[in-house]
């Protein structure tokens, strides 16, 4: 199975922030409060925010498939690019992602909402009895159901977009027509549709918006979110490093800036995707092209809030760079938060900022925490995340929903329900 890989992780991983800085883990496991889940599959493209955007928010989320729970290679990503003057996207491996729960045995009315990620698991899950089943279960329910780039396929197998307002990535357009739906023309990748109960986007450059919708339609209220945050990016950084704390910052309705030396607005990063499949050490594969959202020439870095420094093999060179160096020292000295995640440790022990302080990175970096002067914070399991006054930081892309977490309660930004 393939599984387009933004959008999975970015629901789910904006859907955890939200809740994780608003209630105690206990409280909402107990309460089950805003329960989400995900049908997915192999080849889902839309899923990378949404997953840990939920956790990290702490919400309980069922990733489910015709599979059984700790099945790997049904979670498949795709790295779906779109690149100019090509007239379809591209698709390349992606991350593999692994379920937390059996299909079989989920009971659907536990669940206040629904999430379908893209990509193409949804081809062959439209023609799944048990997945339309579990659509029109919600739908009869009167649940939140969100689709998103292909995913609508499912809604209109299952005969849930009759008469209903929708968007989803334009090739879909003449299938959900003829499904009934009142398909709206989407005028930007970044596109969202409302439309009582149903939230549909084009692809996963709509995660921000299409979260805060799935917030708001769970009756989610978002506080403090008034923030400015800089990422500091270079050419293969971690793909999930970048793109799912910044869409889950912009979901919360943050001003977030993405830059890179020597380069800028509208110009892009190439990222890297890192995971695990066997070796001693991570794979790599090519990922999305990542578009910058600001020039870092001439950058003011006092008119914003916090710094976030994503991983992947960037920081080893950028730790190499004065303007580089100079910047994280002056996030640190003036206390701002600063929230770094995996080798992006390696540029606050190039600057000078580790001594005396206590955290954590990729076990890899270790020693370059260490001859920094910091006290090493085991990261065990690999996805603990630790604060130490201003400095949050995290040892690898699954530890993002405490990672967005953390950082959340330093920015004084919260989500209730």
């Amino acid at each position: 199975m393939i599984l387009q890989q933004e959008s999975l992780v970015l629901f789910i991983t904006i859907f955890t922030i939200f809740i994780a800085a608003t209630s105690s883990p206990t409280r909402a496991q107990k309460s089950n409060s805003s329960a989400c889940e995900s049908s997915c599959g192999t080849g889902k493209s839309a899923k990378v925010v949404p997953y840990p955007f939920g956790f990290s928010r702490g919400c309980p989320i069922i990733l489910q498939c015709d599979h059984t729970v700790g099945d790997v290679k049904i979670g498949e990503f795709q790295v779906q690019n779109i690149t100019p003057n090509v007239i379809t996207y591209t698709e390349k491996p992606g991350h593999n992602f692994s379920l937390n729960a059996t299909f079989d045995e989920v009971d659907f009315s536990k669940y206040d909402a629904l999430v379908i990620p893209g990509g193409r698991a949804p081809e062959y899950l439209a023609i799944n009895e048990s997945v339309l089943n579990c659509a029109r279960q919600f739908s009869d329910s009167g649940k939140v159901i969100a689709a998103i780039c292909h995913g609508q396929l499912i809604l209109a197998a299952a005969g849930l977009l009759k008469g209903r307002k929708c968007t989803a990535y334009h090739a879909l357009r003449p299938v959900l027509i003829d499904a009934g739906a009142h398909w709206i023309e989407p005028k930007t990748m970044m596109d969202c549709v409302s439309d009582g109960n149903l939230i549909t986007g084009v692809i996963y450059k709509a995660h921000p918006e299409y979260i805060q919708l799935v917030v708001k339609a769970l009756g989610g209220k978002i506080a403090g979110s008034d923030k400015r945050i800089l990422f500091l990016c270079g050419d293969f950084m971690e793909d999930y490093e970048v793109t799912v704390p910044l869409q889950s910052l912009q979901a919360l309705g943050c001003h977030v800036d993405a830059v890179c030396p020597k380069k800028k607005a509208g110009d892009f990063c190439p990222t890297a995707v890192h995971d695990f499949e066997g070796d001693q050490t991570y794979t790599e594969k090519p990922g999305h092209n990542f578009i910058l959202t600001a020039s870092y020439e001439g950058l003011d870095a006092s008119s914003y809030d916090a710094l976030v420094i994503p991983g992947g093999r960037s920081p080893e060179y950028l730790a190499l760079d004065e303007t580089v160096i100079a910047l994280v020292k002056k996030f640190m000295q003036s206390k701002k938060p600063v929230a770094s995640i995996c080798h992006g440790q390696q540029i606050l022990a190039a600057a000078g900022v580790l001594k005396g302080r206590k955290c954590t990175a990729y076990p890899a970096v270790k020693l370059n925490v260490l001859l920094g002067g910091a006290t090493w914070l085991e990261p065990d399991p690999i996805d603990r995340c630790y604060t130490d006054e201003n400095l949050v930081t995290g040892a690898a892309w699954p530890g993002h929903p405490q990672f967005v977490s953390q950082l959340m309660a330093l920015l004084g930004i919260r989500v209730s329900f």
